[in-house]
C-alpha cells in the first residue's frame, strides 16, 4: 500500500480545510512527538483553516531520527485519531510543513530559528529537557546539556542553547525575536524558562541577556490531552481510514483544552478559532490540571503499575484504586482557590470519565517515568495549600509513597522494573534496599523538595507508615486498606 504522502491520497472528508502551498512556515516547534501531533499541531491546523495565515510548522526533534523518519517522507501529513465516549474521529492533519533532527547537526533547526519568518518557537520536551535550576529559576549548570551548550554555545544541541544561540543571530542581524512558547507541565512554565534563558545567556554575553529581557516574550500556557503512543492497532487503523500506510499516525482522547497568556509581539495564529483559551490567569488553569489530572495521574501510575494495572483505564475498572482516584482528586480540588466559571467538582468526575476511555491505552509505567522532575508540581506543592485550607494531606502522602516505593526497587510483589528517571542513580542511592524509616529520611534531606516541606514531620509520618505497609505486602492489599472507607 502506498505511503501517504500528499492530501489527494486521502478521502475529502479527512482533508485539511486549506491549501498547505499557500501557507509558510512560521513556527518552529521543537520536540517533535505524539502529544505535539495532538494538541499544538492540530489546533493550529484548525486556526489556519479558520483564517488563513503563514503559521505552518517546522517540527525538530531534539533526540531521536524516529519522528522526521515518520513524518518528513510523508510531507509532514499524518492522521489524528480521536476517541470518546461520543465515538472516533479522524481526519489528516496539514499543519506540519517538515521534520527535521537536530541531534546530529543543529544548524538547520538554527537557521530555522533565526530566520525572519519564524514568530514563534513552541516546544514540548519534557519537564526534565530544559535544564532548569527551579529553586534559583535559572539555568542547573550540571544538566549534561546545559553545560556542554555553555562550552560550545555556537553549536548547541540543548534547548536552551538553542534558544539562546537564535536569538544571538537574530539579534546580530537585526530581526526582531521570535516568541517563546514552553508547553510542557511546569508551573509558570513562561517565567520559568524566561529565567533559564536569561541565567544561560548572561553567562555568555550580559548584553544579550539584557537584550532578550527587553525583548523577548515568553507566555504562559496551559495544555491536555492525554495521548498515548502510538501502537500497530493505531497504524493499522488509519491505513483503513486513509487507505495509505501513515507511519506518523497518532491517536488520542477527543477532549482538548489549551489556555494561552496572550503576549505574541510578532503575531500568532487565529488559536481562538481552533477553541483556545487567552486568559491573564493561566497559573489558576495551570495549578488546576497539575494538582488535580497530573497528581492523581501520578499518584495512580505509581499505584497501579505496582498493583498489576498496565493502563490508566484498568485503574479505574479495579474498584478500590478507582476510590483512592476519587480521593485524590477531591483533596487536590480542595487546595485550589475558587475559579470564576469552573467548577471543580465538575472537572473531577470529568476527568475519571477520562482516565477511563476504554478507547486509550495509556500505560502506568509510562506516566511513572521522570518522577523527580514531577512529583514537586503534582504532588509537593498541593501539601502547604492543604495545610493552610485545613485538607486531609493523606491522598498525598499516600501518592508520595507510592512514588518512594516505585524508586525503592523492590520486587517483592512484581517483576525487575527499569527506574526510568533523569536522577535515577541518585534515586536508587537514596532508596533501593533501604527501609521506609532511611528512605523518608534521605528523601527529606533531598534538594527535589519545595522550601519547608521536609519539615513537615506529620506528613513525613505518614508517608513512612504507608510506605512501610508497601515494602512489606503487596500494593495490592495496601490499596484494599487504603480504600477500605472510602464511599
Amino acid at each position: 500500500m502506498m505511503r501517504l504522502t500528499d492530501v489527494a491520497q486521502v478521502p475529502a472528508t479527512l482533508r485539511p480545510a486549506y491549501d498547505r502551498a499557500a501557507h509558510g512556515v512560521g513556527i518552529v516547534h521543537l520536540g517533535l512527538g505524539a502529544f505535539h501531533k495532538a494538541h499544538q499541531a492540530a489546533l493550529t491546523d484548525l486556526a489556519i483553516a479558520a483564517s488563513g495565515g503563514d503559521w505552518r510548522i517546522l517540527g525538530v526533534s531534539l533526540r531521536s531520527p524516529k519522528a522526521c523518519d515518520q513524518l518528513a517522507p510523508q510531507n509532514g501529513l499524518y492522521t489524528l485519531i480521536s476517541k470518546g465516549a461520543e465515538g472516533v474521529n479522524a481526519r489528516v492533519i496539514g499543519a506540519i510543513a517538515d521534520a527535521i533532527c537536530s541531534a546530529e547537526d543543529p544548524e538547520p533547526a538554527l537557521a530555522a530559528m533565526a530566520a525572519p519568518a519564524t514568530k514563534i518557537v513552541s516546544l514540548t520536551v519534557t519537564e526534565k529537557a530544559y535544564g532548569l535550576d527551579r529553586v534559583n529559576r535559572g539555568c542547573d549548570i550540571t544538566h549534561p546539556a546545559v553545560a556542554a551548550d555553555l562550552a560550545t554555545p555556537r553549536t548547541p544541541h540543548g534547548v536552551l542553547g538553542l534558544l539562546v544561540e537564535a536569538l544571538r543571530r537574530r539579534r546580530a542581524d537585526n530581526v526582531a525575536p521570535f516568541s517563546v512558547l514552553s508547553c510542557d507541565n511546569l508551573p509558570d512554565n513562561g517565567q520559568l524558562l524566561r529565567g533559564a534563558v536569561m541565567d544561560f545567556a548572561r553567562r555568555l554575553d550580559r548584553d544579550l541577556a539584557s537584550w532578550i529581557a527587553e525583548n523577548v516574550a515568553f507566555p504562559c500556557t496551559m495544555v491536555d490531552r492525554i495521548t498515548p503512543p502510538a501502537t500497530q492497532a493505531t497504524l493499522d487503523h488509519a491505513q483503513a481510514l486513509t487507505g495509505c500506510t501513515d507511519l506518523a499516525a497518532t491517536e488520542t482522547e477527543s477532549f482538548c483544552q489549551w489556555v494561552i497568556e496572550d503576549h505574541f509581539p510578532q503575531g500568532r495564529p487565529d488559536w481562538a478559532a481552533a477553541g483556545v483559551i487567552f486568559t491573564d490567569e493561566v497559573a489558576t488553569f495551570e495549578a488546576m490540571k497539575l494538582r488535580m489530572l497530573n497528581g492523581s495521574h501520578s499518584m495512580l501510575a505509581y499505584a497501579g503499575f505496582h498493583a498489576g494495572a498496565r493502563f490508566v483505564r484498568d485503574v479505574m475498572a479495579h474498584q478500590r484504586l478507582s476510590r483512592l482516584v476519587r480521593r485524590h482528586l477531591s483533596s487536590a480540588a480542595a487546595t485550589l482557590p475558587a475559579m470564576n466559571g469552573i467548577n471543580l467538582d465538575d472537572y473531577a468526575q470529568a476527568l475519571a470519565t477520562r482516565f477511563a476511555n476504554p478507547e486509550l491505552a495509556h500505560e502506568t509505567f509510562q506516566i511513572a517515568m521522570d518522577g523527580s522532575e514531577k512529583m514537586p508540581q503534582r504532588i509537593f506543592a498541593a501539601v502547604a495549600d492543604a495545610r493552610t485550607n485545613d485538607v486531609d494531606i493523606r491522598p498525598f502522602a499516600f501518592a508520595t509513597a507510592a512514588w518512594a516505593r516505585h524508586i525503592s526497587m523492590s520486587t517483592h510483589d512484581c517483576a525487575p522494573y527499569e527506574l526510568r528517571d533523569p536522577r535515577a542513580d541518585m534515586l536508587r542511592d537514596l532508596a533501593e534496599n533501604r527501609p521506609a524509616s532511611q528512605i523518608v529520611a534521605n528523601l527529606r534531606a533531598t534538594s527535589i523538595l519545595p522550601q519547608g516541606l521536609g519539615g513537615d514531620s506529620a506528613f513525613w509520618s505518614q508517608v513512612e507508615v504507608i510506605l512501610a505497609d508497601m515494602l512489606a505486602h503487596p500494593m495490592e492489599n495496601v490499596i484494599a486498606r487504603e480504600a477500605a472507607d472510602l464511599p
